[in-house]
This record gives C-alpha cells, sequence and structure tokens, in this order.
C-alpha cells in the first residue's frame, strides 16, 4: 500500500517496519537518510492537498492530538486516524495499523510495547542520579527538590498535564511523583509562581528548540536540565526503544533517538 503519513512518530515507526510511505510532513525527520527521498506535503496541521493527491496513496496516517480535524473528514483517500494518549494507548494503535496495512513488523512493535505493560518503570529519582533523556544541565540544583515542571514553549510558557503521552514517559522514568498536574494538556503556567529552591525545570528539546537557544533562558533563576524530547514524545519506535533500554538497563540507542549534542 502507499500510505501518506503526516504524524512524525508514525512515519519513522512505518519505514522502520518496511511499510512504502510516499508522502510525509515536513516534521517527518526521522529516519533521516530515507526521508530525504520521501515528498514533504505540508505541516502537521496544514498539507498541500494536490501534492497529496498527485501521489494516489492508498491511506492516509493521522493522530487525533496531532492532526486538525478536517484532514480526516475529507471523502477521497482512506484515513487510519491514531489516538494516542498514553503509553498504554500504544499497543492497541499498532495493532490498529498493523492490521490495516497487513504488517507483520508493526503487528511485533505492538506486542512489544504489550510486554512494557508489566513495567512499573524506574524508581522515583532522586537528586544526584541522572535523568533519562538527560543531554546538558543549565544549572544543577543545590537543594532537595519537591517538584519537576517539564517545559516545552516559551513566551507564553508552557507545559504538559498527566493526561499526555509525554507525562506518562516521564511517569515511567521516575519522575512522575514531582510532576505538577493541570487542568488541560498543553497549559500556559507562570514560572514566578513556583519556588526557585525547590522546583526543577526539565526544558525539552522541542518544539521550543531551547538547547539551541540556551541564551533566553538567562533569566530564569530555577534550576534547570535541557532533556531530549523526542525520548518523550515520539510514540513510535522512538519511545519504545527509549523505554526498553531504561527497562533493560542499557545505553541508549543513539543512532536512533539520541543524535541531538549540546
Amino acid at each position: 500500500m502507499r500510505v501518506v503519513s503526516l504524524v512524525p512518530s508514525w512515519t519513522e515507526t512505518l519505514i522502520h517496519a518496511g511499510v512504502n510511505v510516499v508522502g510525509r510532513s515536513r516534521f517527518c525527520i526521522h529516519p533521516r537518510p530515507t526521508v530525504k527521498a520521501i515528498p514533504a506535503v505540508g505541516g502537521t496541521k496544514h498539507w498541500n492537498w494536490k501534492a497529496i493527491q498527485a501521489l494516489k496513496p492508498d491511506l492516509l496516517i493521522l493522530d487525533k492530538e496531532e492532526n486538525p480535524k478536517f484532514m480526516a473528514e475529507q471523502q477521497e483517500i482512506p484515513v487510519l486516524a491514531t489516538h494516542v494518549t498514553s503509553v498504554r494507548s500504544m499497543p492497541g494503535a499498532l495493532a490498529q495499523m498493523a492490521l490495516r496495512l497487513g504488517s507483520v513488523p508493526l503487528g511485533v512493535l505492538a506486542q512489544r510495547w504489550n510486554n512494557l505493560s508489566g513495567w512499573q518503570g524506574l524508581p522515583r529519582w532522586q537528586l544526584g542520579k541522572e535523568i533519562p533523556g538527560f543531554l546538558d544541565w543549565g544549572r544543577e540544583p543545590k537543594d532537595a527538590v519537591n517538584s519537576i515542571i517539564y517545559v516545552i514553549w516559551r513566551n507564553p510558557w508552557m507545559t504538559v498535564s498527566q493526561e499526555t503521552f509525554i507525562s506518562s514517559v516521564l511517569n515511567l522514568c521516575g519522575l512522575g511523583p514531582y510532576l505538577r498536574d493541570f487542568d488541560t494538556k498543553y497549559p500556559e503556567f507562570n514560572l514566578s509562581a513556583y519556588s526557585a529552591q525547590e522546583t526543577m525545570l526539565l526544558f525539552s528539546s522541542e518544539p521550543y528548540p531551547f538547547l539551541r537557544k540556551r541564551a533566553v533562558l538567562n533569566p530564569v533563576e530555577h534550576p534547570y536540565a535541557f532533556v531530549d524530547g523526542q525520548c518523550f514524545s515520539w510514540f513510535g519506535v522512538r519511545a519504545l526503544e527509549f523505554l526498553e533500554g531504561l527497562r533493560d538497563g542499557k545505553e541508549a540507542r543513539k543512532s536512533l533517538y539520541g543524535g541531538l549534542k549540546p
């Protein structure tokens, strides 16, 4: 089947499974050597519909958290729209794609995610231990940390709630007991409302490129670290191998998900 995927996580996973991906969003950047040869047909929120039509795909793959509703409502191209909201939703989403595409490798990935379901995650993170997905320190904490905020954007500051895939991964990484909860999935927050003595910030490498623009954080008084956001938010094979590596006590496969350097 000829597949157009507008979900970066799924594009990488589909290629990993040997699926014939003929179109992608411009944010589908992995695996880099392969996606260079696949036409980009817009972004995750806006598309070039004529370019998609010209590719004559048999299936358009979307995700309800990543792509707007109008993309799934068009009637010309069959759609498979997943809804990934946590680690628990991964086996079902992959099994759904495996069935639709007749893909044994996708079924194997679904089973690997299912095998993670019995893992309780890492012990509670403690000061002095390496943070999973760690890239670099901005300012190391000197005292005990009572709360952690995972930051995805600035102007305004934005974070994630417990109702997100990111938080479900953070929980397995032993960071869950520190996480604040919020009423909306990707809320704005007031940084000054959190004590600089007791709160540590984790600045994700995406969607805002905090690591590359670290100078903008000079006024921040809180202790903070930079983490590889792809480990926590790319919910296909990338997060799977990240979590399997943590579970098995093995080093991260940097060729897959740890390529970003300070």
